[in-house]
């Protein structure tokens, strides 16, 4: 449950760290290093993970000692370069051989002799329509922020007493934050573009949201109106409730935008409102794949156009008649075969009479 709680805690910093993902198009590189002192049910005691758009690409653990693919694009990059998968591992290994060191020397550090411990590093890089938008690097401990690097400074940011220990023998080592700087603001943009250009089928796809809008009756005389989008891709979508026309966060509620398990994301945004204000108010939602911003509201099917609902009697009356037609028909011929047919002797169990 820490372990899992701090992954999560982790993902959270990232968003923080990442920005905003509402807007333009913007494409990430992530990367998670976990190190455990108490391996166990599963859990290797080193994993290292690659994300590319939160889509897991490259995985590599202790138990396997290989690093390997995790999207079907990402074999592409083994065709054209017979070494990377090679090149992967070696690095990863030697990761994995650094993780055991630091995190027995935090134990120590810390004065901790057993239990459960981790230690994590989580660094990566975001493109956008403008262009690089940055980096990050950080390392936490034991579910806790421990060290993280600011770029513009090319100094570290030490979270408690013992990270400032390390604090002060990297910063005596200016190379350490400068080799680090030109990863994530130069080779770690060109992988993600590299990457991104492998998996552009996938990556760089377009799907449309499926919108709906529902609605559910207070108490109060208030009503709640739920607008949800499904299906989408790319992941960044703006959905704004708006009133005459103006964006209205007053009285709303909104889910962060969640993956669905076949790559496409979800969200949706509720707002409370006055039943007799409700023609007032649209959901408004931008994404790349559509053309315009369009605007979507709750549909009752109790009012219905006059044309509609007319058109529907119609319809049914139409097939009313059509069915009693065939009734008559069938009657009537049914009527006239039994008065042509010939009379048996065989019987009321012969096959005539039947």
């Amino acid at each position: 449950m820490r372990l899992l709680r701090w992954h999560v805690l982790f993902l959270g910093a990232a968003a923080l760290l990442m920005g905003s993902c509402f807007g333009s198009s913007s494409h990430s590189l992530k990367y998670f290093y976990t190190a455990v002192s108490e391996p166990g049910q599963g859990l290797p005691q080193f994993i290292a993970v690659g994300y590319l758009n939160e889509q897991q690409m490259i995985l590599y653990d202790s138990d396997t000692k290989r690093a390997r693919p995790q999207a079907p694009w990402m074999k592409k990059v083994g065709e054209e370069d017979p070494q990377y998968w090679d090149t992967q591992t070696q690095v990863a290994q030697g990761s994995e051989q650094v993780f055991r060191v630091d995190l027995n020397t935090l134990r120590n550090r810390y004065n901790q002799s057993g239990g459960l411990h981790s230690l994590q590093w989580m660094y990566g890089c975001e493109v956008g329509e403008d262009g690089p938008r940055g980096g990050y690097l950080q390392y936490g401990y034991d579910g806790r922020d421990f060290l993280s690097l600011d770029k513009e400074t090319l100094t570290w940011t030490a979270a408690d007493l013992g990270a400032q220990v390390t604090k002060r023998k990297w910063e005596a080592e200016p190379a350490i934050a400068q080799g680090q700087k030109a990863y994530l603001e130069e080779i770690c943009i060109e992988w993600l573009r590299k990457y991104l250009d492998y998996g552009k089928e996938t990556l760089l796809r377009r799907e449309p949201p499926a919108v709906k809008v529902t609605r559910k009756a207070g108490s109060d005389g208030m009503e709640t109106h739920i607008c949800q989008a499904h299906g989408f891709y790319p992941k960044e979508i703006d959905i704004d409730w708006t009133k005459d026309g103006e964006v209205w966060t007053e009285d709303t509620l909104r889910e962060s935008v969640s993956p669905n398990s076949d790559g496409t994301y979800h969200t949706w945004l509720s707002i409370k409102m006055d039943p007799k204000d409700r023609d007032r108010y649209r959901c408004r939602i931008r994404h790349d794949s559509l053309e315009k911003p369009g605007d979507f509201v709750w549909e009752d099917s109790a009012s219905l156009p006059v044309g509609v609902i007319v058109g529907a009697i119609l319809a049914v009356a139409a097939a009313v008649l059509l069915v009693t037609g065939i009734v008559l028909y069938i009657k009537k011929r049914q009527k006239r075969d039994y008065k042509a047919a010939p009379a048996s002797d065989k019987g009321s169990n012969s096959s005539a009479t039947a």
